[in-house]
């Protein structure tokens, strides 16, 4: 005891300043660096209630504890047995929340007498570094806050079962230019609305006096083999139909100026898609010579007043890019759903679909075609807009006229899509399965 009172007195008079050789230095320093003092100070809580430093009954030296920091208590809590309640191990971090404090030893007579300091208030009166051993617990009760809320999210990824995410389909493209991904969502917003005043209504036929939805099929698909043999960009055949629906809704054409119609109609397209342009003699040429360079150039003048020159509007192609790209397409189901969308374009009962709706069914009917059943995944709903339910109808056309595509006398689609070129989407097995309405 005589030893042990040799060594301990001098410390606390230092940490007192009592009439020794640098007594102002500050308690802190003094027991970090007094040999035989614990290597560390002992903690007390929020509360002052000191936290006892354990003896060593035969060598009567301080056994080192962990200073309890906030995040020390908290990870002590979370160690507590199940059975001392979530209420002690919620007042325990309360009441060492924030509060680091550290005491300077025990006096000369062995009682509690604690003189408490805040690290934090101690840190912004004096310039001297934290010890090294806080920095140090510090540092390690911070990797385990980490580890534990790396855990927590781990448990709420599984809370959440196999419910399936929505991707990002844009995120390889951040760095091209071209997929102008900052302004994408807005202008296939704007797409959507603009949609709604540019489709044509699906009865104009009802007005016309010498023609019929018929002969428009018949013209459809001549149309889209002219379109082949040109071999012309996608974007100019749905442009050229949407070109001689609007005008049809808008102009009565006699029996023998239909033809005219559609070879003009599919001129604006070409000047408006292309970059080399077919001349008028080659339209006229493919037309069997049936009308005259005059006429052509009379109907194009005719057809762009019509139109009041409104030659930007929203097909189902450039909902097509857009859409295939959220199903994650390859070839095989991008061939196949342009297909699907070519033999609804000779139909006219599709017109009473909206370009973006005939563009996600054709892609949610190929999808089903090639899986064999029904598939529309999250991501595709949600960049389409479109349940699979408001998709069933539209569907469940697709698949009968893709069964009656090669039959008839209307198979343009068909031999054209039966071609290595379009990797014979067209010979696909329809999706019989979405012949059937229920879900």
């Amino acid at each position: 005891m005589d030893g042990y009172r040799e060594n301990i007195l001098p410390m606390i008079k230092r940490s007192q300043g009592l009439g020794m050789e640098g007594g102002n230095r500050r308690a802190l320093r003094d027991i970090n660096n007094f040999v035989g003092a614990p290597p560390f100070p002992c903690a007390v809580s929020k509360r002052g209630q000191a936290a006892k430093p354990s003896i060593d009954d035969k060598n009567r030296h301080f056994a080192g504890h962990r200073p309890i920091t906030r995040k020390f208590a908290a990870s002590l809590a979370n160690k507590q047995p199940c059975h001392q309640g979530a209420n002690q191990r919620h007042k325990l971090v309360e009441n060492e929340k924030n509060k680091r404090t550290v005491t300077s030893a025990l006096n000369s007579n062995g009682s509690e007498n604690f003189t408490v300091i805040d690290v934090d208030e101690y840190m912004e009166a004096n310039n001297d570094p934290l010890p090294s051993f806080v920095k140090h617990t510090e540092a390690m009760l911070e990797e385990m806050e980490a580890m534990s809320n790396y855990e927590l999210k781990e448990i709420e990824m599984e809370d959440l079962g196999e419910e399936e995410s929505v991707l990002d389909i844009d995120s390889c493209d951040t760095k091209n230019s071209l997929a102008v991904v900052d302004y994408v969502d807005d202008i296939y917003s704007f797409y959507k609305q603009a949609e709604n005043s540019s489709y044509v209504c699906s009865t104009y036929m009802s007005h016309q006096i010498d023609i019929n939805e018929k002969m428009r099929a018949i013209l459809i698909d001549w149309l889209i083999e002219v379109h082949y043999k040109f071999e012309l960009m996608d974007e100019t055949l749905f442009l050229t139909v949407n070109l001689i629906d609007r005008f049809l809704e808008r102009q009565d054409v006699v029996r023998k100026k239909l033809q005219l119609v559609g070879v003009t109609a599919m001129l604006l397209a070409c000047k408006y898609e292309e970059v080399s342009v077919p001349v008028v003699e080659d339209l006229i040429l493919i037309s069997d010579r049936a009308y005259m360079r005059d006429e052509v150039l009379a109907m194009e003048k005719l057809m762009i007043n019509t139109l009041q020159f409104n030659m930007s509007v929203p097909t189902p192609y450039v909902f097509m890019r857009r859409f295939l790209k959220a199903a994650e397409s390859d070839e095989k189901l991008e061939l196949l759903s342009f297909f699907m969308i070519e033999l609804c374009l000779v139909e006219y009962e599709m017109l009473k679909f909206r370009p973006s709706l005939l563009a996600a069914a054709a892609i949610y009917t190929s999808q089903c075609t090639l899986k064999g059943f029904k598939h529309w995944s999250r991501t595709s709903e949600w960049h389409t807009n479109y349940t699979e339910h408001q998709l069933q109808e539209c569907a469940r056309l697709m698949v009968e006229f893709h069964q009656k595509a090669a039959t008839g006398k209307l198979t343009g689609v068909h031999r054209k899509y039966s071609t290595f070129k379009f990797g014979c989407a067209a010979k696909t097995e329809p999706a019989r399965c979405l012949l059937d309405t229920r879900l």
